[in-house]
């Protein structure tokens, strides 16, 4: 999960920013502020992969605000003035977005340190799987239900629950896609989708971003198509 703040001195623009961040399973917005100097000591915390930054800020600029920073975590600049473009890309920022900001457009801004967060976490994944167990608990209304690994085709991320869809049964549970997602090893359950996550062994075929599994279909998200066909050769 990469963990974000947002530092603004208009509410308005932070409440865009978090909205789109909602959207984003991978994104977790941790904290806003209107505050540059609070959110400077977070940032400088070590506890934060990302910093959504306005330029135009009253106590400290966002130029000012990364020679401070000091490269401790990344960043993502925000502002109303293209003029500004230039001199922040000599601080190596990830992108730069022109408000109003468009989800499309802060997608496309996140997805950029991806790569990067992807490798560690099949590194760290890779690591932890050989103490996993060969199951998971899921909890369903009144009780935790065990699901061996062999017996998951796949899991379906909704709006507030999940199903996870075995051999024989579909099974819902509050929890999220990116939580189950973690507790599973890599590369055996892959993410393929927002939506989806497979078991790499149940996939019958795969036609050009779709996956096929019997009578069930799973599109292959832009986002994990490269990911996925780098793991599956």
């Amino acid at each position: 999960m990469i963990r974000a703040i947002a530092i603004d001195d208009e509410p308005l623009a932070l409440r865009v920013i978090e909205a789109h961040a909602k959207k984003i399973d991978t994104l977790e917005l941790v904290r806003t502020t209107t505050n540059a100097i609070e959110g400077l000591l977070e940032a400088q915390s070590g506890n934060i992969d990302l910093v959504f930054l306005d330029i135009q800020m009253p106590s400290l600029t966002g130029i000012q605000f990364m020679q401070l920073l000091q490269g401790k975590c990344q960043v993502i600049l925000t502002t109303a003035y293209a003029e500004y473009a230039l001199e922040s890309y000599e601080h190596d920022v990830i992108d730069y977005l022109l408000k109003p900001i468009s989800f499309e457009r802060f997608e496309k801004a996140v997805l950029k340190i991806q790569p990067d967060y992807k490798t560690q976490t099949e590194h760290s994944s890779q690591a932890a799987n050989a103490h996993q167990p060969d199951c998971i608990f899921i909890k369903t209304e009144y009780k935790l239900l065990k699901i061996n690994h062999s017996d998951i085709l796949y899991i379906e991320g909704g709006k507030d629950y999940i199903t996870v869809v075995t051999k024989t049964e579909k099974i819902l549970s509050l929890s999220s896609l990116t939580k189950l997602q973690e507790s599973l090893p890599y590369p055996q359950f892959i993410r393929v989708h927002k939506s989806y996550l497979v078991a790499l062994d149940k996939i019958e075929s795969v036609e050009r971003q779709r996956i096929f599994m019997g009578k069930t279909v799973i599109p292959i998200g832009d986002t994990y198509k490269d990911e996925f066909f780098r793991v599956v050769g």
